[in-house]
């Protein structure tokens, strides 16, 4: 019992990263993206304004692009807390609860601002309830969330429907709901960490991805892929979570501070993405890239059938959240 207790103290004490000032506190934030994805500016934006919103009583430091690990070695380590915080899909938490995945369901969302609300930690019904599950399993809270964009497909040649992708090796989030998805797609789902996706594509080893449109335009995946789908078939939101026990140990004040930040940052994100959108599919297509839409031959309709019949195979357990979710505003 008394190792217990010292081994959750010392976690504590890592992952505050406990200054000699008694009441101030640095936490360490652990995330997957790179530099230019708005994730990244996410995050480090949120940073600052944390640190000035409490005058230094909280500040942030941020590891980006997986200098702590993987999505899995990341969410352990938060879980751990060795690791304060970090963000990432929501289905990355699905090894604790595995109906949070439900946030990155394909074809869930009526649009980008229905998919913010809905994953709003502090006035989602559905959120609410899985985040008491997330705490009590896991030691876990999704304290906010990031707008990122809807999620396109990417690939060698150009992809007009589920068939284009029949027995090809297609690269998936190391994620469940993910592999699904992608056999949906009609594709043969491959697991591959974001940060081997480059080298993936370059060799082969995959011939495409499903990502937003920043992250293909960051990464220059233009270098590897030469066609764009505009299947949106994702509203791609990550979930910001923290240590619980972290949490518990900052202030009423200096949590509401947070939480207001991140809540800031999250329609801000929503507001880049949305601006962005026009711009990058205009840089893509001078990197050479070619947007098949439904205009040109994308058949969107085929493609929401094959992955519904998919998901609903795989998780019917997400049913009734599916129709609480498309019920919310």
């Amino acid at each position: 019992m008394f190792r217990r207790m010292t081994s959750a103290i010392m976690g504590a004490a890592i992952a505050f990263g406990l200054t000699s000032a008694a009441h101030a506190v640095e936490l360490r934030y652990a995330h997957v993206g790179t530099e230019g994805d708005i994730q990244t500016i996410f995050a480090e934006e949120a940073a600052k304004k944390i640190d000035e919103a409490t005058n230094g009583d909280v500040t942030v430091k941020v590891y980006p692009a997986s200098q702590l690990g993987s999505v899995a070695e990341m969410v352990d380590g938060v879980r751990m807390g060795s690791i304060s915080m970090g963000h990432h899909d929501f289905a990355s938490l699905a090894r604790i609860v595995p109906e949070v995945a439900v946030f990155n369901a394909p074809f869930l969302f009526k649009n980008a601002e229905q998919a913010l609300a809905a994953t709003d930690p502090a006035t989602s019904p559905v959120l609410k309830e899985i985040n008491e599950k997330l705490v009590e399993k896991g030691g876990v809270r999704i304290i906010g969330r990031i707008y990122r964009g809807a999620r396109e497909i990417s690939a060698n040649f150009p992809v007009k429907s589920p068939a284009d992708l029949k027995g090809k090796a297609f690269r998936a989030v190391p994620l469940d709901l993910w592999v699904s998805m992608v056999k949906g797609f009609g594709a043969v789902p491959t697991p591959v960490e974001v940060s081997e996706l480059p080298t993936a594509l370059m060799t082969g080893l995959v011939v495409g991805q499903e990502n937003p449109l920043t992250m293909i335009y960051a990464n220059k995946l233009y270098e590897v892929q030469k066609s764009v789908s505009m299947t949106d078939h994702m509203q791609s939101i990550l979930a910001v979570f923290i240590n619980e026990d972290v949490w518990q140990g900052l202030t009423e004040d200096q949590r509401k501070t947070i939480s207001k930040v991140l809540d800031d940052e999250a329609h801000i994100s929503l507001k880049m993405a949305q601006d962005s959108k026009a711009d990058l599919i205009s840089k893509l297509k001078e990197k050479g890239m070619t947007i098949v839409t439904e205009d040109n031959g994308l058949d969107l309709d085929a493609f929401k059938k094959s992955v519904l019949d998919q998901i609903k195979s795989d998780f019917p357990d997400y049913a009734p959240y599916y129709d609480r979710i498309a019920n919310m505003n």
